[in-house]
């Protein structure tokens, strides 16, 4: 059984196992309960640890910290793990529901995957409905070459004028997009149910993922911004999820760990948890 979620603070801060890759899951966990993060976020990959509700809530009661949300295996990377594109989606609720987290987050379809790009929100409501798992859809940004955008999102790589009723939003996706996320996530209001929290540089392709406050986003208005408790309608539901490359600091003695308690003492600073 999943650790119970009753003793998180109103908006639980979560350590991505993206943040120490190539490390695993149990390095993730171990990092998490070491720094004092609230929980975890599991992005699905090739790695079996990573796809089997056992292992994640075998680690889950080792270290005492839940699993707040499921990475869906939605990458470019990640197109051969659990076969079609919609037994991704599928397949990332039902491990939702196996370590007893509500949120999995989806990047939208790219315009090649046919029907499922076409129906993807329709899929979208059929799954939360039948399941109780959000599918919270994340932004991502435009693909540019030789000073012309490729159309690579159906219908966009910005969720936020469309119809998802759930939606993530990274910082470093709205850097590269040279997009604001202050004004997209005051937009969203109840509709905003998760968050990367990360930073980035708005120059042109490149996806930073950077500690928070070492890019050019408004992060620290964002996190002050949700940790409102009249935001939306009756304040923040989701998590933050700390979502930053530290694969440069990999041989550098305890590189990692400092980048990442940097970015929870950001986390808790402008949410309002310190003191």
């Amino acid at each position: 059984m999943p650790v119970p979620e009753h003793h998180l603070p109103r908006i639980p801060v979560a350590l991505s196992s993206s943040s120490v890759y190539p490390l695993g899951v149990a390095e993730t966990f171990s990092t998490a309960e070491d720094l004092g993060y609230d929980g975890v976020e599991i992005m699905v990959t090739h790695r079996a640890e990573t796809q089997q509700a056992s292992v994640l809530n075998e680690h889950s009661w080792r270290f005492g910290l839940p699993v707040l949300s499921i990475h869906a295996p939605t990458l470019l990377l990640t197109q051969q793990v659990w076969g079609s594109a919609e037994d991704k989606l599928w397949k990332s609720a039902e491990l939702a529901r196996g370590v007893e987290c509500g949120v999995v987050v989806a990047h939208p379809p790219f315009r090649w995957q046919g029907n499922y790009a076409v129906r993807f929100p329709e899929l979208v409501d059929e799954i939360e409905e039948r399941t109780g798992v959000v599918i919270a859809v994340e932004n991502m940004y435009p693909w540019r070459a030789g000073g012309r955008e490729a159309k690579m999102y159906l219908p966009h790589w910005n969720p936020v004028p469309f119809g998802y009723r759930h939606v993530t939003w990274d910082f470093s996706h709205a850097a590269t997009a040279e997009d604001d996320s202050y004004e997209n996530m005051k937009a969203l209001g109840s509709r905003l149910r998760h968050v990367h929290l990360t930073d980035g540089w708005s120059n042109g392709f490149k996806d930073d993922h950077l500690v928070p406050g070492h890019g050019n986003q408004r992060v620290q208005e964002a996190m002050q911004l949700i940790a409102d408790p009249e935001f939306g309608d009756g304040g923040f539901q989701g998590a933050v999820a700390v979502e930053v490359s530290t694969r440069a600091a990999r041989n550098k003695v305890g590189e990692r760990e400092r980048m990442l308690a940097e970015s929870l003492a950001f986390a808790r600073e402008h949410l309002g948890q310190q003191g």
